[in-house]
């Protein structure tokens, strides 16, 4: 086993004020990308002025994303690339891995995604140790978009439902609608366009509190594709008229990836001809020489469709048939459905049954595809929802704070303002009522149901990386002698004593749980059984010193509590989760047989 290396300390020699103006570009990125863009132009002249090799770096970063998304990836990388060797001047590893982060996002915007996946995900260990909570989430966002695009939508769910569990709502500035964008964009991508449109509510929704064209484009375009797949194309009229006011600069929804081909195809199967020729002219002189297969196949589709609209339907199928999307040039599954249905469509107006019949058959196959990696990722998905659930009530109950101090400021609201205010309070309860459902009224802890839920993905996790995740049992002693001799109302305040010290105890990766009656789990990415153990023992060690105060002025006050524990890792049972389970409850058992009051880790 590898020995791991100390972290990495931040080396910034002094905190100069255009080191400060470029770090706060940086974190303006999502809620504020104009301002953003601004503050980074005057940290770099600061710095080029002044030879602050630190603050070029970070300011150059903040410029090369913000060119990753409003200009085009090649002038983006070109930017990224001088920030990393800013960054390796100066031994700053958070910027260099960013910046790296930055040119991997790059190379899948322009379809190289193997090559992206390559870039980005040796930086994993690096960037968890040394960057901080958003960014880490950038950094496992970036991976899960290149497992996407190579078609591996678990992994892709699993790193972001990673990036989630790293991403705080109070401080992500933002970045948590990026997730939603992306989450959206990959349910679309197996077929599940209901799921994709309710997070793309939520993101667009979110894109209310930020100052972000950009972002709030891709979720409309995102929206634009569920309707128009599930055959409501008129309804996406409204979010194509506002995309189209949308300038395509940075104050806008920028040049790169806008997507007129999209909107094209649900255009012309709204009926409006003429929009979508319009739009097929913009797509045209858009698409670059080397755009995307994606791009190229969405354009023949809604090229076909203007044909058909004007009575040519053979000539639509001859240039469909032109553009033969082959299975190496990358196009989504989606993208082949598309153009498959729409061939087979085509030929049947054309009453070639035969040829229909062909191209129906080769949809089909690929629809079955697209299920079956839908119900490989279900479990994921399923995963990630639970956490954005998490995310969402925090986030709510955040802005809930600020409308209140809004409102005790602003004495006097227009109507609009209140209904707005009410339909968030009730969004916000609704959230709340979600999260109580995980979790165990007496204790606060985590119930045994969100213990079922999280527990196969972090056991899948630690299979996937060959690190050990470790789970701890542990049994209250003589708690029934408890409820027997000072009631159940004392037994009752001893386990909600026993939940709030626990939660106190636990990292933030770790998962607390009431496993049921005076039994308790606690799991542990990352650590062995002995780590896990020895943090349970410093547990036992302050149960011991706990003393419960009485319960009025004739009550009497509990004290010596003492509990048996049981660890395993999945070093020791790695088969199943019911076998690790099973070994820490065993270890549990041998602590009972040994005398209580102890900590026994498995030794298989």
């Amino acid at each position: 086993m590898t020995a791991m290396k100390a972290p990495i300390a931040r080396t910034v020699p002094g905190v100069s004020p255009a080191l400060r103006l470029a770090r706060r570009a940086w974190r303006l990125q999502y809620p504020d990308a104009r301002r953003s863009l601004a503050l980074a132009e005057q940290a770099l002249a600061r710095a080029l002025a002044a030879g602050d090799a630190p603050a070029e770096g970070w300011a150059r970063l903040a410029r090369g994303f913000h060119r990753m998304r409003y200009a085009t990836p090649r002038e983006a990388v070109q930017e990224l690339a001088a920030a990393q060797r800013c960054f390796e001047a100066t031994r700053e590893r958070a910027g260099a891995i960013l910046a790296q982060v930055g040119i991997g996002r790059c190379r899948l915007m322009e379809g190289r995604a193997r090559e992206s996946l390559d870039l980005v995900l040796p930086l994993r260990a690096d960037g968890l140790r040394v960057l901080r909570q958003e960014e880490r989430g950038m950094l496992l966002n970036g991976i899960a978009g290149s497992y996407s695009a190579l078609g591996d939508s678990a992994e892709a769910f699993a790193y972001m439902y990673q990036a989630l569990r790293e991403s705080s709502p109070t401080r992500n500035h933002g970045f948590d609608a990026v997730l939603y964008c992306n989450l959206a964009h990959e349910l679309y991508q197996l077929g599940d366009y209901h799921e994709a449109l309710r997070y793309i509510a939520q993101g667009i929704e979110r894109c209310a509190f930020l100052d972000n064209a950009r972002l709030l484009a891709v979720l409309l375009v995102n929206r634009v594709v569920c309707l128009t797949d599930l055959g409501r194309p008129r309804e996406a009229l409204p979010d194509i008229e506002r995309l189209l006011a949308l300038p395509a600069d940075a104050s806008g929804r920028g040049a790169h990836g806008a997507a007129f081909e999209t909107m094209a195809i649900a255009a012309l199967r709204a009926g409006k001809t003429a929009l979508g020729r319009r739009l097929i002219e913009q797509a045209r002189a858009a698409l670059a020489q080397d755009a995307v297969a994606e791009e190229r196949i969405e354009l023949a589709v809604a090229e076909a469709e203007l044909r058909r609209a004007e009575g040519d339907a053979a000539g639509a199928v001859a240039l469909l048939e032109r553009a033969l999307p082959l299975p190496d040039e990358g196009p989504s599954l989606r993208a082949r459905c598309l153009y498959f249905a729409a061939l087979a469509d085509l030929h049947e107006q054309l009453g070639n049954a035969q040829a229909a019949l062909r191209h129906l058959r080769v949809w089909q196959t690929l629809h079955v595809e697209r299920a079956q990696r839908a119900s490989q990722a279900r479990f994921q998905a399923a995963s990630l929802q639970t956490e954005l659930l998490r995310i969402r009530r925090e986030r709510d109950a955040i802005d809930a704070r600020r409308r209140s101090s809004e409102r005790a400021k602003a004495e006097l609201e227009t109507i609009n303002r209140q209904l707005a205010g009410k339909v968030r309070e009730v969004q916000s309860l609704q959230a709340e009522l979600k999260q109580q459902a995980l979790r165990d009224v007496l204790t606060g802890l985590y119930n045994r149901r969100h213990l079922n839920e999280v527990l196969p993905a972090l056991f899948a996790l630690a299979r996937r990386e060959g690190g050990p995740l470790a789970v701890a049992l542990i049994d209250l002693d003589h708690f029934k002698a408890v409820n027997d001799r000072y009631g159940h109302g004392a037994g009752d305040r001893l386990l909600a004593a026993f939940g709030q010290l626990l939660a106190r105890r636990v990292r933030r990766s770790d998962v607390a749980c009431r496993y049921g009656g005076e039994e308790f789990c606690l799991l542990m990415p990352h650590t062995d059984a002995e780590a896990a153990a020895e943090k349970v023992r410093a547990l036992l060690k302050q149960w011991r010193a706990f003393v419960l105060a009485a319960d009025g002025d004739d009550g009497p006050a509990i004290g010596g509590c003492t509990f048996s524990a049981g660890v395993a890792d999945t070093r020791s049972a790695p088969d199943s989760i019911e076998a690790l389970l099973k070994a820490a409850d065993d270890s549990v058992l041998e602590a009972k047989r040994l005398g209580r009051d102890r900590v026994v880790v498995c030794d298989r």
